[in-house]
């Protein structure tokens, strides 16, 4: 394992990370640990050609870096195809405590779809399909993955009161198989009523698509 120490400033972070990086409580422990011992796990990072280096995992090490002022972070540099840093970053951090459902979902469905670009779209008999190998993964059913998925079809203002705890998953999931004016409209109603649904009757979700 070759670790060496790259600058903080030629991180960049992920395309489409699905991963909040938060200023709050844990953060401040996190900067503070930092200043005192150091830090005590590499982060792992690609190459790219542009110069400079696109953060697979560490994220939020990286971010404490910056706030507590230091320049320089233990790194495991990996020439990386996108699929494969995806899968990479998304197992990294799946088993993290207080995601969003927002952040599982995104994270879910760029697993998925990695997973298929690998060549992996047509299951053998016996072999687990993409979200199969996903859910396994992440600790969670097959289904439960293809519900978390179909809220990435949320229009952004409703994927936010979902993970504020305003929509509750299983009628969040039944709002994603609304269009957008539907949604929208729905949206409406929720700002000027101060309500939020229980159920869209006539739009349950489905076990599979």
């Amino acid at each position: 394992m070759n670790i060496q120490e790259i600058k903080v400033s030629e991180c960049a972070a992920f395309q489409d990370n699905p991963f909040q990086v938060r200023d709050d409580e844990g953060m401040e422990l996190l900067v503070q640990s930092i200043k005192e011992f150091g830090v005590m796990t590499p982060v792992v990072v690609r190459p790219v050609k542009e110069g400079g280096y696109e953060i697979v995992s560490g994220h939020r090490r990286i971010h404490a870096c910056r706030r507590a002022g230091i320049e320089e972070i233990p790194a495991l540099v990996r020439d990386m195809e996108r699929d494969s840093a995806v899968i990479f970053m998304v197992d990294s951090n799946i088993q993290r405590e207080g995601l969003l459902p927002s952040e599982k979902a995104f994270a879910y469905k760029m697993k998925v779809e990695a997973l298929r670009h690998q060549g992996k779209r047509s299951v053998q008999p016996g072999q687990k399909s993409s979200r199969g190998a996903v859910a396994e993964n992440a600790g969670e059913s097959e289904t439960q993955v293809q519900r978390y998925i179909r809220l990435t079809n949320l229009e952004k203002p409703l994927l936010s009161l979902v993970d504020e705890g305003r929509i509750a998953f299983t009628p969040a999931v039944e709002l994603s198989y609304l269009n957008q004016r539907e949604q929208l409209d729905l949206l409406e109603t929720i700002e000027s009523e101060d309500c939020t649904p229980l159920s869209v009757p006539g739009h349950p979700y489905a076990e599979a698509e």
